[in-house]
């Protein structure tokens, strides 16, 4: 099927549900307005190593202890995302640094991103595509 072909039964279905395509656009602008609000801004791994090195960002691994001990970015904090609103004691002392939030593959760390922003961190930052994009993109893991 022709390009033209797919965009005129776009059009078409859009001039005939119009009701349907005007909730749709209007669920997105208000997933993206409360995301860009509230969410913190995602990095990738190398914007991460670069912030590990030159700004002191700490790795939060939300991850569970089991899969944190199978393989972790280096000096990474570890405290299960269940754990962290009780745990905000042993983040205090990284209040002024960025904290980049990581989990295995970036989608869990929005709510502990959040919630950290909540929590008066100013610098909070989420790692796109979490531990396993990582480890494919040949990034060293530490055992243990």
């Amino acid at each position: 099927m022709s390009i033209k072909i797919m965009m005129n039964q776009l059009i078409e279905f859009s001039i005939n549900h119009w009701e349907m395509v005007a909730v749709f656009f209007v669920i997105l602008a208000t997933v993206v307005y409360v995301e860009s609000k509230n969410g913190a801004k995602s990095v990738n791994a190398s914007t991460a190593i670069n912030m590990m090195n030159s700004e002191n960002a700490v790795i939060l691994d939300i991850r569970p202890n089991k899969e944190f001990k199978s393989g972790h970015i280096t000096d990474a904090i570890n405290i299960p995302a269940t754990k962290v609103k009780e745990s905000l004691n042993t983040l205090e002392k990284h209040k002024d640094s960025p904290i980049i939030v990581v989990c295995k593959a970036g989608l869990n760390s929005s709510a502990t991103a959040k919630d950290l922003k909540k929590e008066g961190f100013a610098q909070v930052y989420k790692l796109q595509g979490g531990v396993s994009d990582w480890q494919a993109s040949s990034l060293p893991l530490v055992k243990g």
